[in-house]
């Protein structure tokens, strides 16, 4: 975390025992929608050529109009309501003015003073504990042009290359207050809204590939004081771990210097992975310096009521409401519930699964179906890096494997055996158990060999069962399994057993 040794360790003490953090966050996702925020190109910008998605509107060219994407308004109405906060009834939009090469107009179209939504809060979980984080506002505005910088390796200059594409993509700002007090905090606070994105279907939610970003302002004070310490703003982080990563780093820089007698100087970091450590940008700006005005292209919005109910009556189920749900209905723990909550792609899965199980059956095989998407699944989908909805294994295979399980065609070994070959192949169950053999020996016929040479073989046992011992019986059990290479029926083989030992009584 850009410290090393106990030196580290020991400013992660302090920094949790003699200081409080104080971080909020500030969280952009663009919007999932057919075009862009103000103009009708094309808002999926990935893997097209540079400038391919551009109109007059995206590049600010004179004369040119732009137009609210309806679309993307409503994403920030339902998400509003999915975070309990106050839907405005009247709001407009902005000029953030500013000047920067990846800004067509000199200024980006966003909301100051009257945002969509305002107030409202995030909970999630931590420790065992449910922490509440407050919201600010949630905003809506337009993305930026995307910088390529490059070095010239004739000259070895830098120089610049700008795509448009990305340019007036709907971007939603969440504002958090400043309620987080750990960078594990702010860590699960991001997952989780996230998770509610992704859920609501507004937002794909991908750090990585840029369209989920987070800044975050820190500062400490210490423990038991009232007053907020100088803020710092960090950026650049794309990934949770990068967030974890920054965070603590920068709780660490500000606890060393002011015990060094310094003091914190607000201003832009800017994280730098490969260093592991936060490196000063610029100065922070303050809100006046951005000289917000009513955008003068733009209409004043009124959102109507009607509207919003008709929106929260079509909001799909949270992941919170969906894990008490898989609790209540299911029996499931909450450790499981939450892991199938985890991702809107899981949770489909899971649901697939009992839906392929048959009528009735639901909460029967909820419990066996969670355990094997979580750990069998979960293992394999993690070792080849493969998403859960691009995977062979479908829903119905899944419950078709269990129903195998339930009517003792196959026993667990063979079951994992089973769905490796699944997971490979996108084959059926009963297509694999039957190409590789792996159904149940229950012909207790069929055993008694397999019995009598276990018992030939281990006679100490026999004794020791004479004696009253029952441990010897289940050692003859488990022999009688590695003879016939875990296929036997387990019941079936204690029987067997148990009738063999009594004759020899």
């Amino acid at each position: 975390m850009g410290v090393s040794g106990s030196r580290g360790h020991c400013y992660t003490w302090r920094v949790m025992t003699e200081y409080e953090p104080v971080i909020g966050l500030e969280v952009h996702a663009q919007i999932r929608t057919r075009s862009k925020m103000f103009c009708g190109c094309p808002a999926d910008y990935h893997d097209a050529p540079p400038n391919s998605h551009v109109c007059p509107v995206c590049l600010a060219l004179p004369g040119s109009l732009p137009v609210i994407n309806r679309e993307a308004v409503r994403a920030v109405i339902m998400t509003g309501l999915a975070l309990r906060a106050t839907i405005a009834e009247h709001t407009k939009f902005d000029r953030k003015n500013y000047t920067y090469p990846d800004l067509m107009k000199g200024y980006q179209i966003s909301q100051y003073d009257l945002p969509i939504c305002t107030g409202g809060y995030l909970e999630f979980d931590l420790d065992g504990q449910t922490k509440r984080v407050g919201i600010t506002r949630v905003h809506l505005e337009e993305d930026v042009a995307k910088l390529f910088h490059r070095i010239d390796p004739a000259t070895g200059e830098p120089y610049s290359l700008v795509d448009v594409n990305r340019s007036g993509v709907p971007l939603m700002e969440m504002v958090g207050e400043p309620d987080i007090r750990s960078a594990e905090e702010a860590r699960q606070y991001l997952m989780k809204y996230r998770a509610i994105l992704q859920f609501l279907g507004v937002s794909e939610g991908n750090m990585e590939e840029g369209n989920f970003r987070c800044d975050a302002n820190v500062s400490i004070r210490p423990k038991g004081s009232r007053e907020y310490g100088t803020k710092v703003e960090v950026k650049n982080m794309n990934s949770f771990r990068a967030v974890y990563r920054a965070l603590q780093f920068e709780l660490e820089r500000q606890a060393r210097l002011l015990d060094g007698g310094k003091r914190v100087a607000q201003e832009t970091r800017g994280w730098v992975e490969e260093r592991g450590e936060t490196v000063s940008m610029r100065s922070k700006e303050h809100a006046h310096d951005y000289r917000y005005f009513p955008e003068p292209d733009l209409p004043p919005l009124h959102i109507s009521r009607a509207w919003v109910s008709e929106i929260a009556e079509r909001t799909p189920e949270l992941p919170d409401e969906k894990r008490a749900r898989y609790v209540t209905h299911y029996g499931l723990s909450a450790y499981d519930a939450a892991m199938l909550t985890l991702a809107p792609a899981t949770a489909r899965f899971f649901e697939g699964v009992l839906e392929a199980g048959g009528d009735g059956r639901a909460a029967a095989i909820a419990k066996p179906a969670a355990n094997w998407i979580i750990t069998e699944f979960g293992r394999l989908l993690n070792d080849t890096r493969t998403q859960i909805e691009e995977s062979n294994v479908k829903p119905a295979h899944l419950a078709e494997l269990i129903g195998l399980i339930e009517q003792n065609v196959i026993g667990t070994a063979q079951a994992k055996t089973a769905f490796e070959e699944m997971f490979r192949s996108g084959k059926t169950a009963k297509a694999v158990v039957d190409e590789l053999g792996l159904r149940q020996i229950t012909d207790s016929g069929a055993l008694a060999d397999s019995v009598r040479q276990a018992i030939a073989q281990y006679p100490q046992a026999v004794d020791d069962f004479r004696k009253g011992k029952d441990a010897a019986s289940k050692f003859l059990v488990g022999q009688v399994m590695k003879l016939t290479k875990g296929k036997a029926n387990p019941t079936v083989v204690a029987q067997v057993v148990k009738e063999q030992l009594e004759a020899l009584r």
